[in-house]
Protein backbone atom coordinates (compact mmCIF):
# COMPACT_ATOMS: atom_id res chain seq x y z
CA UNK A 1 0.00 0.00 0.00
CA UNK A 2 2.93 2.37 0.68
CA UNK A 3 3.89 2.41 -3.02
CA UNK A 4 0.29 2.90 -4.10
CA UNK A 5 -0.37 5.67 -1.55
CA UNK A 6 1.57 8.27 -3.56
CA UNK A 7 -0.96 7.89 -6.39
CA UNK A 8 -4.07 8.24 -4.22
CA UNK A 9 -5.77 11.42 -3.00
CA UNK A 10 -4.90 12.77 0.44
CA UNK A 11 -8.56 12.97 1.39
CA UNK A 12 -9.20 9.27 0.77
CA UNK A 13 -6.06 8.29 2.66
CA UNK A 14 -7.33 10.29 5.66
CA UNK A 15 -10.62 8.41 5.58
CA UNK A 16 -11.27 5.70 8.17
CA UNK A 17 -12.85 2.33 7.53
CA UNK A 18 -16.41 2.07 8.82
CA UNK A 19 -16.08 0.35 12.23
CA UNK A 20 -19.55 -1.17 12.00
CA UNK A 21 -18.94 -2.84 8.65
CA UNK A 22 -15.42 -3.88 9.69
CA UNK A 23 -16.91 -5.44 12.82
CA UNK A 24 -19.44 -7.40 10.78
CA UNK A 25 -16.68 -8.93 8.67
CA UNK A 26 -14.81 -10.01 11.80
CA UNK A 27 -17.99 -11.36 13.37
CA UNK A 28 -18.85 -13.35 10.23
CA UNK A 29 -15.52 -15.18 10.42
CA UNK A 30 -15.80 -15.98 14.12
CA UNK A 31 -19.47 -16.96 13.82
CA UNK A 32 -18.64 -19.42 11.04
CA UNK A 33 -16.07 -21.13 13.29
CA UNK A 34 -18.35 -21.17 16.34
CA UNK A 35 -21.29 -22.65 14.44
CA UNK A 36 -19.21 -25.69 13.61
CA UNK A 37 -18.96 -26.25 17.38
CA UNK A 38 -22.66 -25.57 17.98
CA UNK A 39 -22.22 -21.99 19.23
CA UNK A 40 -22.77 -18.54 17.68
CA UNK A 41 -22.01 -14.84 18.10
CA UNK A 42 -24.74 -12.63 19.55
CA UNK A 43 -24.77 -9.66 17.20
CA UNK A 44 -25.40 -6.30 18.85
CA UNK A 45 -23.29 -4.44 16.29
CA UNK A 46 -24.91 -3.27 13.09
CA UNK A 47 -27.96 -0.99 13.27
CA UNK A 48 -30.39 -2.85 11.08
CA UNK A 49 -34.03 -3.77 11.81
CA UNK A 50 -34.50 -7.50 12.25
CA UNK A 51 -38.00 -7.20 10.78
CA UNK A 52 -38.69 -7.96 7.12
CA UNK A 53 -39.90 -5.29 4.72
CA UNK A 54 -43.74 -5.22 4.96
CA UNK A 55 -45.59 -7.20 2.30
CA UNK A 56 -47.47 -4.23 0.85
CA UNK A 57 -44.16 -2.51 0.11
CA UNK A 58 -42.65 -5.61 -1.49
CA UNK A 59 -45.79 -6.04 -3.59
CA UNK A 60 -45.47 -2.46 -4.86
CA UNK A 61 -41.91 -3.16 -6.00
CA UNK A 62 -42.97 -6.39 -7.73
CA UNK A 63 -45.79 -4.54 -9.46
CA UNK A 64 -43.37 -1.86 -10.66
CA UNK A 65 -41.09 -4.51 -12.11
CA UNK A 66 -44.01 -6.29 -13.82
CA UNK A 67 -45.05 -2.95 -15.33
CA UNK A 68 -41.47 -2.44 -16.58
CA UNK A 69 -40.85 0.55 -14.35
CA UNK A 70 -37.17 -0.31 -14.36
CA UNK A 71 -35.60 2.46 -16.43
CA UNK A 72 -33.91 5.73 -15.54
CA UNK A 73 -35.98 8.35 -13.75
CA UNK A 74 -35.21 11.97 -12.97
CA UNK A 75 -31.95 11.85 -11.04
CA UNK A 76 -33.57 13.07 -7.82
CA UNK A 77 -36.60 10.81 -7.95
CA UNK A 78 -40.03 10.31 -9.49
CA UNK A 79 -42.66 12.99 -8.91
CA UNK A 80 -44.98 10.45 -7.23
CA UNK A 81 -42.39 9.76 -4.54
CA UNK A 82 -41.61 13.43 -4.06
CA UNK A 83 -45.30 14.14 -3.62
CA UNK A 84 -45.59 11.29 -1.11
CA UNK A 85 -42.70 12.86 0.84
CA UNK A 86 -44.37 16.29 0.72
CA UNK A 87 -47.57 14.74 2.07
CA UNK A 88 -45.69 12.84 4.77
CA UNK A 89 -43.85 15.93 5.97
CA UNK A 90 -47.11 17.86 6.25
CA UNK A 91 -48.95 14.99 7.94
CA UNK A 92 -46.26 13.90 10.39
CA UNK A 93 -44.01 16.92 10.87
CA UNK A 94 -46.23 19.99 10.24
CA UNK A 95 -43.88 21.05 7.43
CA UNK A 96 -45.08 22.70 4.21
CA UNK A 97 -42.96 21.97 1.14
CA UNK A 98 -43.48 21.56 -2.60
CA UNK A 99 -41.95 18.86 -4.79
CA UNK A 100 -39.25 21.37 -5.84
CA UNK A 101 -37.98 21.25 -2.27
CA UNK A 102 -37.47 17.47 -2.31
CA UNK A 103 -34.42 15.42 -3.29
CA UNK A 104 -34.43 11.61 -3.23
CA UNK A 105 -31.11 9.83 -2.99
CA UNK A 106 -29.58 6.37 -2.68
CA UNK A 107 -30.16 6.06 1.05
CA UNK A 108 -29.79 8.61 3.83
CA UNK A 109 -26.01 8.24 3.85
CA UNK A 110 -25.67 9.27 0.20
CA UNK A 111 -28.03 12.21 0.76
CA UNK A 112 -25.80 13.40 3.63
CA UNK A 113 -22.72 13.03 1.44
CA UNK A 114 -24.36 15.15 -1.28
CA UNK A 115 -25.09 17.85 1.32
CA UNK A 116 -21.44 17.93 2.33
CA UNK A 117 -20.32 18.21 -1.27
CA UNK A 118 -22.78 21.04 -1.89
CA UNK A 119 -21.78 23.09 1.18
CA UNK A 120 -18.21 22.36 2.23
CA UNK A 121 -15.09 23.99 0.79
CA UNK A 122 -11.60 22.86 1.81
CA UNK A 123 -10.97 24.11 5.35
CA UNK A 124 -14.63 24.82 6.21
CA UNK A 125 -15.82 23.67 9.62
CA UNK A 126 -18.80 21.45 10.38
CA UNK A 127 -20.11 21.08 13.93
CA UNK A 128 -20.51 17.40 14.82
CA UNK A 129 -21.99 16.82 18.29
CA UNK A 130 -20.64 13.82 20.18
CA UNK A 131 -21.47 10.99 20.41
CA UNK A 132 -21.98 10.92 16.64
CA UNK A 133 -22.89 8.41 13.98
CA UNK A 134 -19.60 7.13 12.58
CA UNK A 135 -20.03 8.48 9.03
CA UNK A 136 -20.63 12.13 9.94
CA UNK A 137 -17.00 13.05 10.58
CA UNK A 138 -15.74 10.96 7.68
CA UNK A 139 -18.09 12.60 5.18
CA UNK A 140 -16.85 16.02 6.31
CA UNK A 141 -13.27 14.87 5.79
CA UNK A 142 -14.11 13.40 2.37
CA UNK A 143 -15.33 16.86 1.32
CA UNK A 144 -12.04 18.31 2.69
CA UNK A 145 -13.82 20.01 5.58
CA UNK A 146 -12.86 19.94 9.24
CA UNK A 147 -15.21 18.31 11.78
CA UNK A 148 -15.53 20.24 15.04
CA UNK A 149 -16.61 17.84 17.76
CA UNK A 150 -19.09 19.31 20.25
CA UNK A 151 -19.13 17.98 23.82
CA UNK A 152 -22.27 16.47 25.33
CA UNK A 153 -24.00 16.90 28.68
CA UNK A 154 -25.28 14.32 31.16
CA UNK A 155 -28.32 13.76 28.92
CA UNK A 156 -25.99 12.81 26.04
CA UNK A 157 -27.08 15.92 24.12
CA UNK A 158 -25.27 19.05 22.93
CA UNK A 159 -23.45 20.96 25.67
CA UNK A 160 -24.59 24.46 24.73
CA UNK A 161 -21.73 26.36 26.36
CA UNK A 162 -19.18 24.31 24.45
CA UNK A 163 -21.15 24.78 21.23
CA UNK A 164 -21.11 28.55 21.68
CA UNK A 165 -17.40 28.59 22.51
CA UNK A 166 -16.59 26.69 19.34
CA UNK A 167 -18.68 29.08 17.28
CA UNK A 168 -16.98 32.12 18.79
CA UNK A 169 -13.54 30.59 18.20
CA UNK A 170 -14.30 29.99 14.50
CA UNK A 171 -16.50 32.95 13.65
CA UNK A 172 -17.67 32.95 10.06
CA UNK A 173 -15.95 29.69 9.16
CA UNK A 174 -18.60 27.19 10.26
CA UNK A 175 -21.02 26.07 7.55
CA UNK A 176 -23.14 23.36 9.14
CA UNK A 177 -24.27 21.72 12.36
CA UNK A 178 -25.47 18.11 12.34
CA UNK A 179 -28.43 17.46 14.63
CA UNK A 180 -29.47 13.82 15.02
CA UNK A 181 -32.69 13.19 16.97
CA UNK A 182 -33.51 10.47 17.89
CA UNK A 183 -29.80 9.86 18.08
CA UNK A 184 -27.43 7.15 16.99
CA UNK A 185 -25.67 5.84 19.11
CA UNK A 186 -27.44 7.21 22.21
CA UNK A 187 -31.18 7.05 21.52
CA UNK A 188 -31.40 10.61 22.90
CA UNK A 189 -34.38 12.73 21.77
CA UNK A 190 -34.24 16.53 21.84
CA UNK A 191 -37.23 18.24 23.46
CA UNK A 192 -38.77 21.51 22.29
CA UNK A 193 -36.68 23.82 24.47
CA UNK A 194 -33.43 22.06 23.58
CA UNK A 195 -34.24 22.30 19.88
CA UNK A 196 -35.04 25.99 20.23
CA UNK A 197 -31.74 26.72 21.96
CA UNK A 198 -29.67 24.90 19.34
CA UNK A 199 -31.65 26.31 16.42
CA UNK A 200 -31.50 29.91 17.65
CA UNK A 201 -27.76 29.62 18.17
CA UNK A 202 -27.35 28.45 14.57
CA UNK A 203 -29.70 31.15 13.24
CA UNK A 204 -27.81 33.89 15.05
CA UNK A 205 -24.52 32.67 13.58
CA UNK A 206 -25.59 31.87 9.99
CA UNK A 207 -25.04 28.15 10.39
CA UNK A 208 -27.21 25.69 8.48
CA UNK A 209 -28.70 22.73 10.37
CA UNK A 210 -28.70 19.18 9.01
CA UNK A 211 -31.59 17.59 10.91
CA UNK A 212 -31.12 13.83 10.61
CA UNK A 213 -34.48 12.31 11.55
CA UNK A 214 -34.18 8.75 10.27
CA UNK A 215 -35.29 7.24 13.60
CA UNK A 216 -38.23 9.59 14.12
CA UNK A 217 -40.87 6.84 14.28
CA UNK A 218 -39.15 4.94 17.09
CA UNK A 219 -39.95 7.06 20.14
CA UNK A 220 -40.67 5.67 23.61
CA UNK A 221 -42.33 6.68 26.84
CA UNK A 222 -43.36 10.31 27.08
CA UNK A 223 -40.88 11.58 24.49
CA UNK A 224 -42.04 13.00 21.16
CA UNK A 225 -40.28 13.79 17.95
CA UNK A 226 -40.13 17.42 16.82
CA UNK A 227 -38.64 18.48 13.48
CA UNK A 228 -36.32 21.44 13.86
CA UNK A 229 -37.72 22.98 10.68
CA UNK A 230 -41.15 23.22 12.33
CA UNK A 231 -39.94 25.88 14.79
CA UNK A 232 -40.68 28.78 12.42
CA UNK A 233 -39.90 29.99 8.90
CA UNK A 234 -36.58 31.54 9.91
CA UNK A 235 -35.39 28.18 11.28
CA UNK A 236 -36.94 26.28 8.38
CA UNK A 237 -34.92 28.38 5.92
CA UNK A 238 -31.62 27.19 7.45
CA UNK A 239 -32.67 23.57 8.07
CA UNK A 240 -32.10 20.58 5.82
CA UNK A 241 -34.46 17.82 6.97
CA UNK A 242 -33.04 14.37 6.17
CA UNK A 243 -34.94 11.11 6.44
CA UNK A 244 -35.04 7.65 4.86
CA UNK A 245 -37.17 4.57 4.36
CA UNK A 246 -34.40 2.33 5.72
CA UNK A 247 -35.19 2.16 9.44
CA UNK A 248 -38.87 3.11 9.51
CA UNK A 249 -39.94 0.47 7.01
CA UNK A 250 -37.16 -2.11 7.44
CA UNK A 251 -35.86 -1.19 3.98
CA UNK A 252 -32.12 -0.84 4.63
CA UNK A 253 -31.11 -2.61 1.42
CA UNK A 254 -33.56 -0.73 -0.79
CA UNK A 255 -31.48 2.49 -0.46
CA UNK A 256 -34.05 5.27 -0.41
CA UNK A 257 -33.28 8.46 1.50
CA UNK A 258 -34.48 12.01 1.04
CA UNK A 259 -34.09 15.64 2.04
CA UNK A 260 -36.42 18.63 2.21
CA UNK A 261 -34.73 22.02 1.93
CA UNK A 262 -34.66 25.38 0.18
CA UNK A 263 -35.06 24.83 -3.58
CA UNK A 264 -31.76 26.60 -4.32
CA UNK A 265 -29.97 24.01 -2.19
CA UNK A 266 -31.87 21.21 -3.90
CA UNK A 267 -30.83 22.59 -7.30
CA UNK A 268 -27.14 22.39 -6.39
CA UNK A 269 -27.47 18.91 -4.90
CA UNK A 270 -29.24 17.82 -8.07
CA UNK A 271 -26.15 18.69 -10.13
CA UNK A 272 -24.10 16.46 -7.85
CA UNK A 273 -26.48 13.55 -8.27
CA UNK A 274 -26.69 14.10 -12.03
CA UNK A 275 -22.94 13.58 -12.25
CA UNK A 276 -22.51 10.82 -9.68
CA UNK A 277 -25.15 8.20 -8.93
CA UNK A 278 -28.02 9.22 -11.23
CA UNK A 279 -31.41 8.18 -9.87
CA UNK A 280 -32.12 5.85 -6.95
CA UNK A 281 -33.26 2.33 -7.87
CA UNK A 282 -36.52 2.75 -9.80
CA UNK A 283 -38.54 -0.18 -8.34
CA UNK A 284 -37.36 0.85 -4.87
CA UNK A 285 -38.77 4.33 -5.46
CA UNK A 286 -42.20 2.86 -6.24
CA UNK A 287 -41.91 0.70 -3.13
CA UNK A 288 -41.17 3.84 -1.10
CA UNK A 289 -44.31 5.51 -2.47
CA UNK A 290 -46.34 2.66 -1.00
CA UNK A 291 -44.32 2.78 2.23
CA UNK A 292 -45.19 6.44 2.79
CA UNK A 293 -48.76 6.37 1.49
CA UNK A 294 -49.82 2.90 2.64
CA UNK A 295 -50.86 1.37 5.94
CA UNK A 296 -48.54 2.32 8.81
CA UNK A 297 -49.44 -0.43 11.29
CA UNK A 298 -46.15 -2.26 10.62
CA UNK A 299 -44.26 0.79 11.88
CA UNK A 300 -46.18 0.84 15.15
CA UNK A 301 -45.66 -2.92 15.53
CA UNK A 302 -41.90 -2.41 15.28
CA UNK A 303 -41.99 0.57 17.64
CA UNK A 304 -43.82 -1.37 20.34
CA UNK A 305 -41.40 -4.27 20.04
CA UNK A 306 -38.35 -2.00 20.21
CA UNK A 307 -39.74 -0.36 23.34
CA UNK A 308 -40.11 -3.75 25.06
CA UNK A 309 -36.54 -4.63 24.12
CA UNK A 310 -35.28 -1.26 25.29
CA UNK A 311 -36.89 -1.69 28.69
CA UNK A 312 -35.42 -5.17 29.11
CA UNK A 313 -31.88 -4.38 28.00
CA UNK A 314 -31.77 -1.14 30.00
CA UNK A 315 -32.81 -3.00 33.14
CA UNK A 316 -30.25 -5.74 32.59
CA UNK A 317 -27.39 -3.35 31.87
CA UNK A 318 -27.99 -1.26 34.96
CA UNK A 319 -28.11 -4.45 37.00
CA UNK A 320 -24.48 -5.20 36.11
CA UNK A 321 -22.05 -3.79 38.67
CA UNK A 322 -19.62 -1.43 36.97
CA UNK A 323 -21.90 -0.45 34.07
CA UNK A 324 -23.99 2.72 33.94
CA UNK A 325 -26.50 3.45 31.20
CA UNK A 326 -28.96 6.23 30.35
CA UNK A 327 -32.48 5.28 29.30
CA UNK A 328 -32.81 5.83 25.52
CA UNK A 329 -35.92 7.72 24.42
CA UNK A 330 -35.75 6.63 20.79
CA UNK A 331 -33.99 4.67 18.00
CA UNK A 332 -32.87 1.12 18.86
CA UNK A 333 -29.54 1.59 20.64
CA UNK A 334 -28.21 1.82 24.17
CA UNK A 335 -24.88 3.47 24.93
CA UNK A 336 -23.57 2.14 28.26
CA UNK A 337 -20.45 3.42 30.01
CA UNK A 338 -18.08 0.48 30.56
CA UNK A 339 -14.96 2.47 31.52
CA UNK A 340 -14.98 1.02 35.05
CA UNK A 341 -13.60 -2.16 33.50
CA UNK A 342 -10.58 -0.47 31.91
CA UNK A 343 -7.37 -1.73 33.44
CA UNK A 344 -4.05 -3.31 32.47
CA UNK A 345 -5.24 -5.57 29.63
CA UNK A 346 -8.34 -3.53 28.70
CA UNK A 347 -7.34 0.07 28.15
CA UNK A 348 -10.20 1.38 26.01
CA UNK A 349 -13.49 0.60 24.29
CA UNK A 350 -11.78 -1.22 21.42
CA UNK A 351 -10.03 -3.57 23.87
CA UNK A 352 -13.26 -4.13 25.79
CA UNK A 353 -15.21 -4.88 22.60
CA UNK A 354 -12.53 -7.22 21.26
CA UNK A 355 -12.33 -9.15 24.54
CA UNK A 356 -16.11 -9.38 24.72
CA UNK A 357 -16.23 -10.74 21.18
CA UNK A 358 -13.39 -13.23 21.58
CA UNK A 359 -14.23 -14.48 25.09
CA UNK A 360 -17.92 -13.71 25.48
CA UNK A 361 -18.92 -14.14 21.81
CA UNK A 362 -20.93 -10.91 21.82
CA UNK A 363 -20.43 -8.25 19.15
CA UNK A 364 -20.76 -4.57 20.14
CA UNK A 365 -19.31 -1.39 18.64
CA UNK A 366 -16.59 0.52 20.54
CA UNK A 367 -17.68 3.96 21.74
CA UNK A 368 -14.46 5.50 20.42
CA UNK A 369 -15.92 5.10 16.92
CA UNK A 370 -18.67 7.52 17.97
CA UNK A 371 -16.37 10.02 19.65
CA UNK A 372 -16.20 8.82 23.27
CA UNK A 373 -13.99 5.97 24.43
CA UNK A 374 -15.83 5.32 27.71
CA UNK A 375 -18.81 3.72 26.03
CA UNK A 376 -19.93 0.88 23.79
CA UNK A 377 -22.96 0.83 21.50
CA UNK A 378 -25.44 -2.01 21.66
CA UNK A 379 -28.12 -2.37 19.00
CA UNK A 380 -31.26 -4.12 20.23
CA UNK A 381 -32.64 -4.55 16.71
CA UNK A 382 -32.54 -8.29 17.20
CA UNK A 383 -34.83 -10.99 18.57
CA UNK A 384 -35.67 -11.08 22.30
CA UNK A 385 -34.11 -14.51 22.85
CA UNK A 386 -30.86 -13.24 21.32
CA UNK A 387 -30.98 -10.16 23.56
CA UNK A 388 -31.49 -12.30 26.65
CA UNK A 389 -28.63 -14.61 25.69
CA UNK A 390 -26.38 -11.65 24.87
CA UNK A 391 -27.09 -9.96 28.20
CA UNK A 392 -26.36 -13.21 30.05
CA UNK A 393 -23.00 -13.38 28.27
CA UNK A 394 -22.18 -9.72 28.95
CA UNK A 395 -23.07 -10.14 32.62
CA UNK A 396 -20.82 -13.19 32.90
CA UNK A 397 -18.00 -11.46 31.01
CA UNK A 398 -18.12 -8.40 33.30
CA UNK A 399 -18.31 -10.59 36.40
CA UNK A 400 -15.16 -12.41 35.32
CA UNK A 401 -13.42 -9.08 34.85
CA UNK A 402 -14.31 -8.24 38.44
Amino acid sequence: MSDMAKFLSERVLKLEESPTFALEQKVDKLDSVLKQAGDFVVRFGIGQPDFNTPDNIKSAAKKAIDENKTKYTASTGIKELKQAIVDKLKRDNSLEYSVENIFVGNGGKQVLDAIMRAFVNPGDFVLVPKPYWVSYTQQVILSEGIPLEVDFNESLKIELNHLRRLISQHTGRIKLLILNSPGNPTGAVYNLEELKEVSRTCLENNIFIISDEVYEKFIFGGARHISAASLGNDIKNITLTVNAASKTYAMTGWRIGYIAADRDIIAQMTKIQDQSTSNPCTPAQWAAVEALNGDQESVETMRREYEKRRNYIYSRLNGIEGISCSLPEGAFYVFPDVSNFYRKNIKNSFDFSNELLEKGHVAVVPGAAFGDDRFIRISYATAVDKIEEGMNRIEKFCSNLG
